[in-house]
């Protein structure tokens, strides 16, 4: 088995639809008809990613995912009606790591839990420990400290941040950073990678690293001296 997936959502045939997909895949799962039910068993059995429907009687997702980000940083990717732009930008500020529309091709979601779970796992890729001021990140083990405080990263959040630090005197454009991190066979639009970029950077102020990104307009963003305050 590639790890448990957690899958929450009302409609049974949407389930279906996932757990199928998922097995196929070779994934366990376990299902949530419901948001408390959905976060109890996240909580319980700490899965390895969460397809998370955001429309859901008890507690929506929007809701779920943000008691889980106060304690976990377990991937989750959003299940979103067509329509709802605004709750799909809200999910990724409150630290989603993807999202897919319905209707949705089961393979495409497969891919992106992939692609999510691959930069995720411990020991994906042999890299050092990056650093850069306060800040020092290691990918390996998932781990990001400022001033030797540890600081909590979904995964897309790692991965933007590693993709910086990697050159940090460079400037890298919107495009650059989708294709580098979701692969350059997947849409994602610019404001899935700006909320991602707020999001990052909103936590790294509040771990009082203030000038970590620094934004070239009409460019793209670099990683700033990262000197604390």
């Amino acid at each position: 088995m590639n790890g448990q997936i957690l899958v929450a959502d009302d409609e049974a045939q949407i389930r279906d639809v996932v757990r199928i997909a998922m097995e196929q895949a070779g994934f366990s799962v376990v299902e949530a008809d419901d948001g408390r039910a959905a976060l109890r068993m996240a909580q319980a059995l700490r899965p390895d990613l969460i397809v998370l429907d955001i429309g859901m009687p008890e507690m929506d997702g929007l809701s779920v995912c943000r008691a889980l980000r106060k304690s976990s940083d377990v991937p989750i990717l959003f299940l979103t009606a067509q329509a709802d732009e605004i709750d799909r930008v809200v999910g990724l500020e409150l630290g989603a790591d993807d999202y897919v529309s319905k209707p949705f091709s089961p393979r495409e979601l497969v891919a992106r839990v992939r692609a999510i779970l691959k930069r995720a796992a411990p020991g994906a890729a042999a890299q050092a420990v990056l650093r850069r001021g306060v800040l020092s990140v290691d990918p390996d083990r998932h781990l990001c400290h400022v001033c030797d405080v540890p600081l909590t990263l979904t995964a897309r959040e790692m991965a933007l941040l590693v993709q910086l630090m990697l050159r940090p005197d460079h400037v890298l454009s919107r495009p650059q950073l989708v294709d580098t991190i979701y692969g350059t066979n997947v849409h994602v639009s610019d404001r899935t990678m700006d909320s991602h970029l707020r999001n990052l950077r909103a936590k790294l102020v509040g771990a009082a690293c203030l000038d970590a990104i620094e934004t070239v307009h009409g460019v793209g963003v670099r990683m700033g001296p990262c000197r604390g305050v």
